[in-house]
């Protein structure tokens, strides 16, 4: 069976490691974020904070189906490290969308 599998739903997993902080002196914090899109779809993958201002675009663009994921560097557009705090991440497309939470400790 050599067959790609590609997701039967729409789905947006909670990030790993959550919380997440920088491992050591120098490290940048990361947390990665799994979604999985059945059709071809325009994506956005959107990072706000705890007053639900946008702190970072992380996907604006068409993608294939299929099973993804991406890393979080606990940066915002402008790459400045954000703090402490609780952040919403929000997975949309043209017909779904989810949000879920997490935690970055610095």
């Amino acid at each position: 069976d050599n067959e790609l599998e590609f997701p039967a739903e729409y789905s947006l997993s909670q990030n790993y490691p959550n919380p997440f902080n920088p491992s050591g002196a120098g490290h940048s914090p990361q947390t990665h974020i799994s979604y999985a899109i059945p059709i071809d779809s325009d994506v956005k993958l959107v990072i706000y904070n705890i007053k639900g201002q946008k702190v970072k675009t992380l996907i604006d663009e068409k993608q294939e189906k299929g099973f993804k994921q991406i890393v979080w560097d606990g940066t915002n557009n402008n790459q400045k490290s954000v703090s402490s705090g609780i952040y919403f991440y929000k997975l949309e497309t043209e017909d779904y969308s989810k949000v879920k939470k997490m935690i970055l400790l610095r």
